[in-house]
């Protein structure tokens, strides 16, 4: 089952993004094929600056995925202000499966 975890930085948190990026990047590529797509979410602006995350990943359910946003480095360091995760449904896209 296809999950969205949609992750909002505390304000004021590009430093601790920046310190901690290397560790999240780490864990994302230890979960293997289940990470489908993630990147940051960038602000408005003339200067765009990380201000969240996106991952999609593929679970066994929701509770295990709510355990994986728990354990990724960037919440573990207090990056996050609040987490939200929803069960998706792929409509397009290369990657998708057959």
């Amino acid at each position: 089952m296809l999950f969205m975890v949609l992750c909002y930085d505390k304000p004021n948190s590009v430093n601790l993004r920046m310190e901690t990026r290397p560790a999240h990047l780490s864990y994302l590529q230890d979960a293997g094929e289940r990470v489908k797509i993630a990147g940051p979410l960038m602000s408005a602006g003339e200067t765009p600056e990380p201000i969240g995350s996106l991952i999609v990943i593929d679970g066994a359910s929701e509770m295990a995925v709510k355990l994986f946003a728990e354990n990724d480095p960037y919440n573990t360091a207090g990056l996050f202000e609040r987490v939200e995760i929803m069960e998706w449904k792929a409509g397009l896209g290369a990657w998708l499966p057959e």
